[in-house]
């Protein structure tokens, strides 16, 4: 990791990151007005001590595999604190980078930690979620679904990352989606529907998979 630069305080400015062009996140930016500034309290308590990034991206990520154990429980109450721990996990995975970056702590392997890490807390919990909400509702339809649209979520992710290294090869501007995914978790956790949340993943991937496809062959056509 980087040597630490010296500075008198937290600056929330410096500590936030570039935000991704998807049309759509512009008008539900979740992560930007309601995580970020939560995390941002998070990296504000800790950045007078020696508690460090990465340390932050592992104390997110266990909070995501108490979240999809929670959610696997199967039962009303455990799906309002399954959404509510991958709320959490989401807050504590925004205050590791704004610490970072706020100290000048930046490292190619942080960054790489953090969406190693993601991955692995994101199958945790959308498998808890559709496997809970099946052992709940004994609906199959929701669970044939949900399964589909995990595999499609992976895939759809893999390609986002593909195609970024392809472009750019910049880190984590899946961010701000996946932001809004887990405050969906919340909502839907809360009012008892995850069926709608697994439904309204399964149509978003099956779009956006195509939408990469034809994204892509386009570029081949430009080069």
């Amino acid at each position: 990791m980087a040597k630490a630069r010296t500075f008198s305080k937290f600056d929330f400015k410096r500590s936030l990151k570039e935000s991704p062009d998807y049309p759509y996140l512009k008008y539900f930016r979740v992560e930007r007005y309601f995580t970020r500034p939560l995390a941002s309290l998070i990296a504000r308590a800790v950045y007078p001590t020696s508690v460090t990034p990465n340390q932050l991206t592992y104390f997110s990520f266990f909070l995501g595999i108490c979240s999809g154990v929670s959610f696997f429980m199967g039962s009303y109450v455990f799906f309002i604190l399954g959404g509510i721990l991958a709320q959490l996990s989401s807050i504590f995975d925004c205050a590791d980078g704004m610490l970072a970056r706020s100290k000048d702590l930046c490292s190619e392997y942080g960054a790489i930690l953090d969406i190693f890490l993601d991955r692995i807390a994101d199958f945790f919990v959308l498998t808890g979620l559709v496997v809970g909400y099946f052992k709940y509702s004994n609906d199959l339809t929701v669970l044939h679904i949900g399964l589909l649209s995990m595999a499609l979520y992976f895939l759809q992710t893999t390609l986002y990352y593909l195609m970024i290294m392809y472009q750019s090869k910049k880190t984590g501007l899946a961010a701000e989606a996946r932001g809004l995914s887990i405050f969906m978790i919340l909502i839907f956790s809360i009012l008892n529907r995850l069926d709608l949340f697994i439904f309204m993943v399964a149509f978003e991937v099956v779009v956006n998979v195509g939408i990469k496809l034809i994204k892509f062959i386009q570029w081949g056509k430009q080069t």
